[in-house]
């Protein structure tokens, strides 16, 4: 599998990630006076705030490799980023009116006034500064959507850097033993808040999310590495990611009367894994007979201001002689 595919991948990955902290989110803001139960347990510790830095990581990286790609395009492939981040950003705003909390928004204005700059500037510039984002978002702000800055500059700067395959397994055992150590961690201070002063308590949880987000990521890379091809599901989903996202908040918001009157939110699992089948199952169809997704499609007509050509070829057996 290429290191392309393997974006891909991770990115279907992060799909299912949000998908299953979205619907839960809807569901619980639906619920008042909810008493905690074992999904929510389930949710908090394995889910949410792991998937949103994936996406917000790889958002630095989809923004090197549309430059890489816009070079042999136009000579203004800056210029053609800057038309793309529009277009995302028109999508953002109209999908905060049925849902405040989406990230299109904040990732086109991350893209405008921070990764467009910096791709002016030396690597290790932009690897400083997404680094101390980060800790700013974590320390100050207990992480949040303050992450996504931070996070989009550091996938910048790495995907500039070729990071090494053999810091996988290291990443991964570190990332993932230390993340596992801060969930019960994190467990004990919740439920003393007086031990610890600010901000070390609120630091925890994010710190814990985003070790976990890296183990996962580390540890599907390592599973491509000897089961390459493996996750073609998850690349499919990676590939019309925006059109999944998307169509995920209509699901959503359609099922959250139903689901809100499930006080155990298991059917938030549910809900979750029977849209992920079907998008998976028309992702796959829909890639068979396109290039890019029905939104993903858009997206790339409105940046380059043209009508792209989607539709592949169909590729027919001539007929045998005197058929």
């Amino acid at each position: 599998m290429t290191r392309i595919r393997d974006i891909d991948v991770l990115r279907g990955f992060a799909v299912c990630g949000i998908m299953v902290v979205n619907t839960w989110q809807h569901t619980a803001g639906a619920v008042e006076d909810r008493v905690p139960a074992t999904a929510d347990w389930l949710v908090e510790n394995l889910a949410q705030s792991r998937f949103y830095p994936i996406f917000s990581f790889l958002f630095g990286v989809s923004v090197v490799l549309f430059l890489r790609s816009a070079a042999g395009r136009t000579p203004f492939p800056r210029a053609a980023l800057l038309r793309r981040l529009a277009v995302l950003a028109a999508l953002g705003l109209l999908h905060r009116l049925v849902n405040p909390g989406e990230v299109l928004l904040p990732y086109a204005l991350s893209g405008a006034l921070l990764l467009l700059p910096a791709s002016y500037l030396p690597r290790w510039v932009v690897l400083l500064a997404g680094a101390g984002g980060t800790l700013w978002a974590v320390l100050f702000h207990a992480g949040g959507v303050w992450l996504i800055p931070g996070l989009c500059l550091l996938g910048t700067a790495v995907m500039r850097g070729e990071p090494s395959p053999r810091l996988l397994w290291p990443v991964f055992l570190v990332t993932g033993t230390v993340a596992a150590v801060l969930v019960p961690v994190w467990g004990y201070l919740w439920a003393r808040p007086e031990t610890f002063e600010f901000p070390f308590t609120v630091s925890v949880y994010p710190v814990a999310g985003l070790l976990a987000a890296t183990a996962y990521c580390t540890g599907l890379l390592l599973w491509l590495r000897y089961r390459p091809g493996s996750l073609g599901v998850l690349e499919a989903l990676g590939r019309t990611a925006l059109t999944m996202y998307l169509s995920g908040t209509v699901i959503i918001l359609a099922a959250v009367p139903l689901l809100a009157a499930d006080l155990t939110r298991w059917s938030v699992f549910a809900l979750a894994g029977t849209a992920l089948v079907a998008q998976a199952a028309f992702a796959r169809w829909w890639l068979a007979r396109y290039r890019h997704g029905p939104l993903e499609w858009v997206w790339r007509c409105l940046t380059w201001w043209e009508i792209v050509p989607n539709r592949r070829a169909v590729h027919r057996t001539a007929p045998e002689p005197g058929a």
